[in-house]
């Protein structure tokens, strides 16, 4: 009974021994990664770069526009009738005074040679009268009812002669025509719509500025116009008026500028790219637009710093994160406000894959050209 006891004990003995070797060994190798993972560095990402340069702009302010023909109207109809000759197209070119519709005029043109003859006979009942009263024959009361028999009678002619002229449509200025909306034999009520008239050489273009912009536009200034429609094309106009009221909604005011459009590209109703070029010029920090990181807390770049490594005696660079604020845009540039220095270098290509103080490598073999007016080749 002893004897089993006693190899009971050894065989635990043993056992706890092994165990104990075997966590010796695990342990040694779990410290030997932590070890291992505490000075591990990883390798530094490829990235291009940018120096941050000093350069000075004019200033500017963007908005979108609206234009809006320097005359234009919806003609109507104001007398109530039915077409009867219709003498343009949609789309016409019209000079002022064209004839562009004829409502019929039968009735009126009956009543007109109607009230003529009453106007004729009222004329020689005025005539007569005035005669007889000459020799005592009429009183001069029924003088006053020739005479105003006479002017109403005259009267009578002027108003169907009116009626018959609002029943055919002239232009009231030269212009171009739109989408005709009615066709001969359509009976017209008043306020149906005929055809637009728009004259758009000049054109007006509308935008809207925020009060604090205000006091930087003047009447006069030159304004820049383009448009998606027609790539690089550029018109260049002059301010010509400032509203009076700031929308109190939007706090807003209402800017109308003017631009020669001879060759009439530019549509009323076109939305447009407005550039308003202020006086003078600044002084502004440049860096590439890639080089910005956009983000909800606040917009960033990657500034690149050098530092001697005491080991090897070699230049290593690390990438740290500085916030910005970032101005105007110009083509493939962005000008800073605040948080740059100029001589200072930034990556401009690869920060989205940075962190904080990482080790960076530059190779600045791939790095895109930029240009504050890029033209790129037509694919």
């Amino acid at each position: 009974m002893k004897t089993r006891t006693k190899q009971v004990l050894i065989a635990l003995a043993a056992l706890l021994a092994v165990l104990l070797v075997l966590g010796g060994i695990k342990g040694a190798q779990i410290g030997a990664m932590i070890e291992a993972g505490e000075s591990y560095q990883p390798p530094p990402e490829a990235v291009t770069t940018a120096p941050v340069v000093s350069a000075r702009w004019g200033s500017s302010i963007t908005a979108i526009g609206s234009v809006q023909p320097v005359m234009g109207v919806m003609l109507t109809a104001e007398i109530p009738g039915t077409v009867r000759e219709i003498r343009f197209e949609s789309g016409q070119e019209v000079r002022e005074g064209d004839l562009l519709l004829r409502i019929d005029t039968s009735t009126e043109r009956a009543e007109l040679t109607a009230a003529k003859a009453d106007a004729t006979l009222a004329e020689a009942e005025l005539g007569r009268t005035r005669n007889l009263l000459a020799r005592d024959a009429r009183s001069q009361a029924d003088l006053d009812v020739a005479v105003a028999k006479a002017a109403r009678a005259r009267a009578a002619v002027r108003n169907v002669s009116s009626v018959i002229s609002k029943k055919t449509i002239r232009a009231p200025f030269s212009g171009r025509l739109g989408i005709r909306k009615v066709d001969v034999g359509e009976f017209l009520q008043p306020g149906t719509q005929i055809v637009a008239l728009d004259r758009a050489d000049p054109a007006y273009v509308d935008f809207r500025v925020p009060q604090q912009d205000l006091a930087k536009i003047e009447v006069g200034q030159e304004v820049t116009i383009t448009a998606d429609t027609f790539g690089d094309r550029a018109w260049t106009g002059k301010v010509d008026s400032i509203d009076a009221r700031i929308d109190p909604n939007t706090r807003n005011v209402l800017i109308r500028a003017i631009v020669e459009n001879p060759d009439g590209r530019l549509r009323p109703g076109m939305f447009v790219d407005v550039e308003v070029m202020l006086r003078g010029q600044r002084d502004v920090l440049l860096i590439p637009e890639t080089a910005l990181l956009y983000a909800p807390y606040g917009d960033s770049v990657f500034l690149v710093r050098g530092s001697e490594s005491e080991a090897e005696g070699q230049a290593e660079l690390t990438a740290e994160q500085v916030f910005v604020r970032v101005g105007e845009r110009r083509g493939d540039l962005r000008a800073i406000d605040s948080g740059l220095e100029a001589g200072q270098t930034v990556v401009s290509t690869g920060a989205f894959k940075l962190q904080n103080g990482m080790a960076v490598v530059v190779n600045n073999a791939l790095a895109p050209e930029v240009s504050e007016n890029p033209t790129p080749e037509n694919q």
